[in-house]
């Protein structure tokens, strides 16, 4: 990837306790250490900024995410190209 990505988890309810609020990884090249699933959600759109790209956001387009758990929603995290 050209550009580095920060996911930051702003709320979790997480069922096996792998993540806390505030807690932030960068993503360079490696999967970062969150479960399976939140990283199946997030993997896309952290390649798209991670290239350069920007996805659409409300009526314009953003260099960021913000995605839910898909485990009912549990953890919330925003990913943003650094």
């Amino acid at each position: 990837m050209k550009h580095k990505v920060r996911l930051t988890v702003l709320e979790s309810r997480c069922r096996c306790g792998l993540h806390e609020a505030g807690e932030e990884h960068v993503v360079d090249d490696v999967c970062p250490p969150i479960c399976h699933e939140l990283w199946n959600v997030v993997y896309p759109m952290t390649y798209v900024l991670g290239n350069g790209g920007e996805l659409d956001s409300g009526d314009g387009r953003a260099a960021s995410f913000t995605s839910r758990c898909p485990d009912r929603g549990r953890v919330v995290i925003k990913g943003e190209r650094l």
